[in-house]
């Protein structure tokens, strides 16, 4: 199966998942959902591909459900649920990271067959999980904001609570993720990869954000239906 229908089945997947989770669960579904996603995501991006044309990383659509979660408990639930949020994701990762790393220092036994597998992988997740950390903390913290604070012009301008959600949704999750995305990569890679290759993989992976952030826009309306019809 070519990795560019493996992608777009992984985004409509997770998406679809998210919103199950919401209608389940309210917005307790979207925090477990936020921790869900958050490790998923962390062990997925060591992997490499090419689709589309383009070498990037995986993990792509899973971090962007992080960014529909948050959105959606700003539209539906307001800042403060959101904010919440990602601190939940945030001490997700740290417990994540220090699992990681914990797991590698134990003496395996001489039957053991996975230790050398969980070296391979997770040797360099410190470094991956602080830039992702980092990168998680400030472009959903700017995220938020910059949700509210369109919000906040757009009804200032038009008198209208409800209307341009799309703008909201879109404006600040593009931004936030080129955010996200450029300290994570640069974060997480530097030395490891040439920079050609981590420009490449930069912008690649921008350009998947920005079809994953316009796709993700008809999943608020969604959510927010839901709600209403509680």
């Amino acid at each position: 199966m070519p990795n560019e229908l493996l992608l777009i089945i992984s985004l409509v997947v997770s998406y679809s998942l998210l919103i199950a989770f919401f209608k389940l669960f309210g917005k307790h579904g979207l925090y477990v959902w936020l921790g869900i996603s958050t490790i998923l995501a962390n062990i997925e991006v060591t992997i490499l591909v090419v689709a589309f044309g383009m070498e990037q990383t995986l993990g792509n659509t899973l971090f962007a459900s992080t960014f529909l979660a948050t959105d959606i408990l700003s539209e539906v639930y307001g800042k403060k649920d959101s904010q919440k949020g990602a601190y939940i994701g945030i001490m997700v990762l740290l417990v994540f990271m220090f699992f990681s790393f914990f797991w590698q220092i134990y003496t395996p036994s001489e039957n053991d067959w996975a230790m050398p597998s969980v070296k391979g992988l997770f040797a360099n997740t410190p470094r991956m999980l602080l830039a992702s950390l980092f990168g998680f903390a400030v472009s959903e913290c700017i995220d938020v904001t910059l949700y509210h604070k369109i919000w906040e012009l757009s009804e200032k301008k038009w008198g209208n609570h409800s209307k341009f959600l799309w703008l909201r949704n879109n404006g600040s999750t593009l931004i936030s993720q080129f955010i996200n995305i450029f300290i994570f990569n640069f974060g997480a890679f530097c030395f490891i990869y040439d920079l050609k290759t981590l420009t490449s993989i930069t912008l690649s992976c921008y350009v998947i954000y920005v079809f994953t952030s316009l796709l993700d826009t008809p999943f608020v309306y969604i959510a927010r239906k839901i709600k209403k019809d509680e």
